[in-house]
């Protein structure tokens, strides 16, 4: 017997992993990938949390589908941000359907708690994205089955319900008294993991999606960097950090030109490639200011090929305008 989770890495759904593993059923864990899961690797955090349990990993991308098929056009509308909650679970759980299909799996399952979320964790909103995956009776959430209709595995005598959970609500005292049973080490805390529910980030998709058409190659320019849209229209993104500059530095896209300060220290920056030359100009003279520069004098920074030699503002204030986030 094999079932296929959909895995976010957390505690919710590393314990329900457990309640199945610990039930003599294989379990695949399927961390799906919209790209707008983190900005953080948590790569090694996940594999270790399937260790524990005794499921195997596995990443499944489906960023450009997410695109196409949820993030714009959600049949079911947004949260209080950006976030198509059900319209995502809904999508979730129909590729991991064809994941179990494809697996030769039984069933599928997800730690997903009634009421921990009051949009889409409300009685309704389980039952819709089942309706929409075409997942009913195929989709055990064993943190809250004693509280739910039974499912096709429960029915079946391929789990045993009693040995399931009844949680509800946001109280987490009972996950973290498994936590300890089962003596599960360094897990998260509980959190939002969407980039999509947070209000900033919202407003940096916002004005993007009005200036031009989001593909998969924009993600990793979202999520990261501080974010300027200039009097003609051109975007300019400014690394945070030695972080946030490693990411801006491997993106890959015909859409911006990468801005260097070398030898000079400072944050790696990228604009738009179709930028006018004011942009272009004031945008390089506003990077300067988040280096140990001194006004008044001339610094050489190259972009697609080319240098130009600049002076910095003699403030950051003159961004504050220009600033999405």
């Amino acid at each position: 017997m094999k079932a296929i989770a959909l895995f976010s890495g957390g505690l919710d759904s590393t314990l329900a992993m457990k309640l199945i593993i610990d039930q003599g059923i294989e379990v695949l864990a399927v961390n799906i990938n919209t790209g707008f899961g983190s900005t953080k690797d948590r790569l090694e955090h996940m594999q270790s949390m399937c260790n524990q349990v005794g499921a195997e990993l596995r990443i499944i991308d489906i960023q450009s589908e997410y695109l196409q098929d949820v993030l714009f056009d959600p049949k079911y509308g947004y949260g209080k941000n950006f976030n198509p909650c059900i319209d995502c679970h809904a999508k979730m759980f129909a590729v991991a359907k064809r994941i179990m299909e494809a697996e030769g799996a039984s069933f599928l399952l997800s730690g997903e708690v009634m009421g921990q979320r009051p949009m889409s964790q409300n009685k309704d909103a389980l039952q819709t994205v089942l309706d929409e995956s075409n997942c009913d009776g195929l989709l055990l959430r064993p943190m809250s089955a004693k509280m739910l209709k039974p499912t096709i595995a429960e029915e079946m005598g391929w789990v045993n319900r009693e040995k399931l959970e009844g949680i509800t609500g946001r109280n987490r005292d009972r996950q973290m008294e498994l936590a300890r049973e089962i003596g599960l080490e360094n897990f998260e805390s509980p959190g939002g993991g969407c980039l999509l529910t947070d209000e900033n980030f919202a407003k940096k998709m916002v004005d993007f999606i009005k200036h031009d058409t989001f593909l998969v190659e924009d993600i990793p320019v979202i999520k990261y960097g501080r974010h300027f849209r200039l009097q003609d229209g051109a975007k300019l993104v400014i690394g945070r950090d030695q972080a946030d500059n490693a990411h801006l530095e491997a993106v890959e896209s015909k859409k911006y030109m990468h801005i260097k300060t070398s030898p000079l220290v400072g944050p790696h920056s990228l604009i738009s490639k179709n930028a006018s030359q004011k942009d272009l100009e004031f945008a390089l003279k506003a990077i300067l200011t988040y280096c140990k520069t001194t006004p008044e004098t001339e610094y050489t920074v190259s972009f697609d090929g080319s240098e130009m030699q600049v002076t910095p503002f003699n403030s950051r204030d003159v961004l504050k305008p220009f600033s999405v986030l």
